[in-house]
């Protein structure tokens, strides 16, 4: 317990302290937050979350009902496929929907071979279809397992008393679906608001702003550390305030990570039939062609790729490995500490990353070392530091449920054997966690690989991560390099999850 909280302490300081300086900075500066006209950089950031949300959102109700109702060859596999962009680096999903949607893409030339007029991936919209590329995947699986929780008795009594698809939509899937898109549809703004890579890379107008990327543009061209502190501290009131309302309204067991027991619903044939297929095929389309864009226009400039990218790589794995590594520690020590008994002190801890964001803890240990030391000179700590922080609450939230089973299954047998400390953690704890850590340690490391945030505040050239890299090759406009660096980070970032996550089934075997 001492350690748990001893952690959580710990955690709290690395989310508390930067806030505290954002805040501080931002109410004692004159003028603050009244000087600064935020009103359309609000209007924008919330505007594009909410429609991001409810598109991502209502587009996945139709597949994720098809999914459910359809049995076919490779189901799985595609149900895989389509949840690989959950884990892609924003930066690649950007390049990939220009590669589709761009001046030279495959959507604008089929449009120009028609006759019609091109359409433009920069601005606001874009912003939109990456978002909906991006939450499209973690929506699916959400509603996927809103369906399979279904009570398979219901089902039967559906059967028997000869309900077709319109008594079974109104009867079972409806109240099932009222329960559940709430709190997709809030999960997914909470991730729209604090994202960040999309609005640089596609956005930037006065129209097409976010308050991260006002942040940023704040500190980076400006060096206006009054108005940066001011948009921290509005953007960390946005943020927290839709954490509690999405903490307050989601299910704890929306985050369904596969496709579990089935639940038999009928597949009904006919026009719906067809319906279903043309859902789950565009859906497929939509999800997988910017993915096998930036594959077939990456490859072509592999063996081209510029000096930068290799050194870039390097320090990006190394920064996902440390941070995987540190978070997982944190996070099984919390965990620990909360199954031990109920602790709504370490709960809070563990969860409280989530209401603030990478560029607000960003400017405010800026602030911090800035009077200090260069900061570039930290900029590799510091992005470990607050990506650890921000992927402790996905895996203390993934770690908990099964820690609270062993608890319960073995606590008092290792109480009544003595084991504890070091051994009870290395006989008892580890190999039953294995897989759980394995897989969290994955989206950690993945998340941390593609991550474009934070440090685009601190990094000089000798710095940069790749995304970063690649995100100034693409404000370049060599977008062949780019989208090649591009292909070099997926690769990267999947291989990272694919080997810790066999690490842990293996290790827990």
């Amino acid at each position: 317990m001492a350690r748990g909280h001893a952690l959580a302490l710990a955690l709290l300081s690395v989310v508390v302290v930067p806030v505290a300086a954002v805040a501080w900075r931002g109410m004692s500066d004159e003028g603050g937050v009244a000087a600064v006209s935020v009103w359309p950089v609000v209007r924008f950031t919330l505007l594009q979350a909410l429609v991001s949300s409810a598109l991502a959102t209502l587009l996945s109700i139709p597949v994720a009902r098809a999914i459910a109702r359809r049995r076919f060859a490779g189901r799985g596999l595609l149900v895989t496929l389509l949840g690989a962009p959950f884990l892609l680096p924003t930066v690649v999903a950007v390049l990939g929907m220009v590669a589709v949607f761009g001046r030279t893409g495959v959507m604008n030339q089929t449009l120009l071979a028609l006759g019609l007029p091109p359409l433009s991936v920069y601005g606001g919209h874009g912003v939109i279809l990456v978002h909906v590329f991006l939450n499209l995947p973690l929506a699916l699986r959400m509603l996927l397992h809103g369906w399979q929780a279904i009570p398979a008795d219901r089902v039967r009594l559906a059967q028997s008393l000869g309900f077709g698809p319109a008594e079974v939509a109104r009867h079972l899937e409806r109240p099932m679906l009222r329960e559940v898109v709430p709190g997709v549809a809030l999960v997914i703004a909470v991730l729209c608001l604090t994202s960040f890579a999309a609005a640089l890379m596609l956005g930037g107008g006065p129209a097409a702003t976010t308050i991260e990327l006002a942040i940023y543009q704040a500190l980076r061209f400006d060096f206006d550390l009054a108005r940066a502190s001011a948009l921290a501290v509005l953007q960390l009131l946005v943020t927290a305030g839709a954490a509690v309302l999405a903490l307050m309204v989601v299910r704890p067991s929306g985050l369904g990570l596969g496709l579990g027991p089935e639940s038999g619903l009928p597949a009904p044939g006919g026009w719906r039939r067809l319906v279903d297929m043309a859902a789950i095929g565009l859906a497929a389309l939509f999800l997988v062609g910017p993915v096998l864009a930036v594959a077939l226009n990456g490859m072509s400039g592999l063996a081209s790729l510029p000096p930068q990218v290799l050194p870039a790589a390097l320090r990006s794995i190394a920064v996902a490995l440390v941070s995987a590594l540190v978070s997982s520690v944190i996070a099984l020590g919390l965990a620990l500490g909360a199954a031990a008994r109920r602790d709504p002190f370490v709960e809070f801890a563990a969860t409280l990353p989530l209401a603030t964001s990478g560029l607000v803890l960003g400017t405010g240990l800026f602030l911090l070392v800035q009077p200090v030391v260069p900061p570039m000179t930290v900029a590799l700590p510091v992005t470990v530091l607050v990506n650890t922080a921000l992927t402790v609450p996905l895996m203390f939230r993934i770690l908990l449920p099964e820690m609270q089973a062993l608890q319960a299954d073995y606590g008092r047998l290792a109480d009544s054997l003595q084991l504890v400390g070091w051994q009870r953690l290395r006989w008892l704890v580890l190999p039953r966690l294995a897989r759980p850590l394995g897989f969290g340690a994955g989206i950690a490391a993945a998340l941390s690989m593609g991550d474009l945030g934070v440090i685009t505040l601190f990094a000089g050239d000798r710095q940069a991560t790749l995304p970063l890299v690649i995100q100034q090759l693409a404000g370049a406009y060599r977008i062949e390099a780019a989208l090649a660096a591009s292909l070099v980070l997926a690769c990267l970032s999947f291989g990272l999850y694919a080997m810790c996550e066999a690490g842990g089934r293996r290790a827990g075997a």
